[in-house]
């Protein structure tokens, strides 16, 4: 189902972070598919991993991933200066420049994305709700929304295309 040409070194870079983070494909095609179940009868969890594919190709998308996951890492590290250490390291309510990274990916599809987004951002299904466990010591205050907003914009995707022919559509 993937067809693709040379991958850049930053897809490659951006994908091996997830991947190192805890997070795979599969695990956004599953909130992929929470999302979009409910409005095409016939969604394969196949359609939903090549609609998350897809999302990943774009530069924008890998610059969030590798910038949010940066700051993750340097805040377990105690790298960062206070007192954005101790704000980045309990996710703090206020602080919503990890929202403002994610956001730079659910708009690369579409307005529907914001929707999806705020959606599975206050549920945390599947993959959000083990990266919102604090008890692992590991900070996800980037990731869990960048997986997040992955998931909405693969699901605003899948929206905008054609329901008889949706693996198709490469926008």
């Amino acid at each position: 189902m993937t067809k693709y040409t040379k991958k850049s070194e930053l897809e490659i870079k951006a994908r091996q972070l997830l991947t190192e983070r805890g997070v795979g494909l599969d695990d956004i095609a599953e909130l992929v598919y929470y999302l979009q179940s409910k409005y095409h009868e016939n969604l394969s969890m196949d359609i939903c991993r090549h609609n998350v594919d897809r999302v990943l190709t774009k530069r924008e998308v890998q610059n969030a991933i590798l910038t949010g996951i940066q700051l993750d890492v340097l805040a377990e590290q105690k790298k960062l200066e206070q007192p954005l250490q101790k704000t980045i390291e309990i996710d703090e309510g206020l602080y919503g420049v990890d929202e403002v990274i994610a956001l730079s990916i659910v708009n690369v599809y579409g307005s529907i994305g914001m929707t999806n987004f705020g959606y599975i951002d206050k549920q945390k299904p599947g993959i959000l709700k083990k990266l919102n466990d604090k008890s692992s010591g590991e900070i996800h205050t980037f990731l869990d929304d960048i997986v997040g907003a992955i998931a909405a914009a693969a699901s605003s995707r899948l929206a905008h295309s054609d329901a008889e022919d949706f693996a198709d559509v490469d926008f």
